[in-house]
């Protein structure tokens, strides 16, 4: 967190709550009149945007009002638990036969016709 954050958060925040990764969530303690009440988020640890869980991305983007209950919204079984975005690291997903991805790229099919200029 940078000192200016840190300094706005401490002067002008009010905590509403943390989410399972331990990311803090706070709001603008008084809002001038004609302008929206500012939301954000502390992480805790690495700083990437898909780290906020779907829960609390709606509270931050003013799509709902109210802050999500403890322990989360209720899920439906077919919902996976939420993964932050991996690119960029050793985990993120390499095809077979990508230029970095493990194996080698299946041949050709020949069902491939090149161009030929007439």
């Amino acid at each position: 967190m940078t000192i200016g954050t840190r300094l706005f958060t401490w002067l002008k925040g009010e905590a509403v709550g943390t989410d399972s990764q331990g990311n803090r969530y706070y709001r603008e303690r008084s809002t001038p009149s004609g302008r929206r009440q500012k939301r954000w988020v502390v992480y805790n640890g690495t700083v990437e945007a898909s780290r906020v869980p779907p829960d609390w991305h709606g509270w931050l983007h003013h799509t709902v009002d109210a802050t999500p209950p403890v322990g989360g919204l209720a899920r439906h079984a077919w919902q996976l638990d939420h993964q932050p975005n991996l690119s960029g690291t050793p985990a993120a997903y390499r095809p077979g036969g990508s230029a970095i991805g493990a194996g080698q790229r299946a041949k050709a099919t020949g069902d491939y016709e090149a161009w030929k200029p007439e």
